[in-house]
């Protein structure tokens, strides 16, 4: 099998991955008729609308990750993975019981964004590390590449489906039809073999575990990096629900199937870039610098382009180099995070990049409508240009990193910093000294049952 694929060969994964498959392309439908909904049905074309709605829909995470992060670390995550998937679908249907009966408002489509947002609040944490337990440790960074490639794959098809049905049936049917894709991630979880899981330990229940949690990342200076310049892209730049729907309607005079369009050419370039993921056995803090910042050139590129076509090519680099961006943070945390504390530190990163939304949304959603629909692009690309360029000449200065460019010799690029790595291949500063920590206390353990 393939290095890429390499982790499909495990049949717990197996299952994971064609459920999430099913149940992402659902989600990317939902998404898509939501908007789109908003945009053309329930209000004229405001973007400060659509806005809200994204905001309410991603604004629970601000409140419910720290919180998710501890149930991750606490209970059996296969069943409240269940769980969380049962209830979206119930959301699902409820939504699209009220479209297709007619009396949809927009207040209510703001309910239902609200509700689902915090059932994803509690769901976001718990995927992200249930990965963990499918696969051995050395195959995570391959198994966390294909999940966002099957995301990816779902972004490519989910769009393009969703506007030919809200064209053909409504966006009520695409809220029913959601609903339905759920039952494969539930019939996946409950199809696994138990014996094949690889547990993570599982913490009992204590006071202070999130704040133990916060402690654990304020003392690592290299998710603090990431953290930054994860939140200040989500912040302003991974808007593409919002850009592209006033782009496609606004600027180019363009319909559902178009807007749906849009979506798909943007996830050629994020499955390309997923799958490039997934051959990279280890992830550094500097690859998701280097990310941000080609994608504050790429997006910059894409708000210039002047026709629609033009815009949907520019779409692709964007999604490459986005993806990499959020699959290299992903991977880098997980990777060199203490086992114990996965949870509630993946529960922290989530509420960084998802919760940045309902503050970033509105705000682009005011700049489209304000100043038109490329400036809403442009301030993302700005941003990303601007925190990635901090957050290297930071690292360069805190953590004593050189950088040096060969022109005649290979690697070309080399990237140095005086100290030696760790035995368990951990490389960004904070991650070494997390290393050297868990070494001691292993040193001392074993001392103790010598005595």
């Amino acid at each position: 099998m393939s290095p890429t694929f390499s982790s499909l060969r495990y049949y717990n994964y197996r299952l994971w991955f064609g459920g999430a498959l099913v149940a992402n392309v659902g989600t990317w439908m939902q998404r898509v008729a939501q908007d789109w909904l908003v945009l053309t049905e329930l209000t004229d074309e405001s973007g400060v609308a659509v806005g809200i709605t994204t905001a309410l829909q991603f604004g629970p995470v601000l409140f419910l990750s720290a919180w998710a992060g501890v149930l991750a670390d606490r209970l059996d995550r296969r069943k409240l993975l269940a769980a969380t998937q049962a209830a979206q679908a119930v959301l699902a249907f409820g939504l699209g019981a009220l479209v297709l009966s007619g009396h949809a408002q927009l207040w209510q489509v703001y309910v239902f964004a609200g509700l689902l947002g915090c059932v994803s609040a509690i769901d976001g944490p718990v995927r992200n590390t249930f990965v963990a337990e499918l696969v051995p440790r050395e195959k995570l960074s391959n198994a966390v590449g294909l999940n966002s490639a099957s995301f990816n794959t779902a972004r490519l098809l989910g769009p393009g489906i969703a506007g030919l049905l809200i064209a053909w049936v409504g966006s009520g049917w695409v809220f029913l039809l959601n609903g339905v894709t759920f039952a494969a991630t539930i019939l996946a979880l409950t199809r696994m073999r138990s014996t094949e899981l690889h547990r993570m330990p599982v913490v009992p229940r204590a006071k202070g575990q999130i704040r133990e949690g916060i402690a654990y990342v304020r003392g690592r200076s290299d998710i603090l990096v990431i953290m930054v310049v994860i939140g200040v892209v989500s912040t302003f730049g991974l808007n593409f629900q919002l850009t592209s729907a006033v782009m496609a309607r606004t600027e180019f005079g363009k319909g559902a199937g178009e807007y749906g369009f849009l979506g798909s050419i943007l996830a050629i370039g994020s499955l390309t870039g997923a799958l490039l993921a997934a051959r990279r056995e280890r992830p550094r803090v500097r690859l998701v610098i280097g990310a941000a910042f080609a994608f504050g050139v790429t997006s910059g590129v894409m708000a210039l382009m002047p026709t629609y076509w033009s815009y949907a090519l520019a779409c692709i680099p964007v999604g490459l180099a986005s993806l990499t961006m959020m699959t290299a943070a992903n991977t880098t945390i997980q990777l060199t995070t203490d086992p114990a504390m996965r949870g509630r530190v993946m529960a922290l990163y989530m509420m960084v990049f998802l919760g940045a939304t309902p503050i970033g949304s509105p705000i682009v959603g005011w700049v489209a409508e304000e100043f038109g629909a490329r400036w809403a692009i442009g301030i993302g690309s700005i941003s990303a240009l601007l925190v990635a360029t901090g957050a290297a000449l930071w690292a360069a200065r805190s953590w004593h990193v050189t950088v040096r460019y060969h022109v005649l010799s290979r690697p070309h690029l080399e990237v140095r910093h005086p100290e030696p790595e760790t035995p368990d291949g951990a490389h960004e500063p904070g991650a070494r000294a997390e290393a050297a920590r868990r070494l001691r206390t292993q040193e001392a353990s074993d001392r103790s049952s010598a005595a």
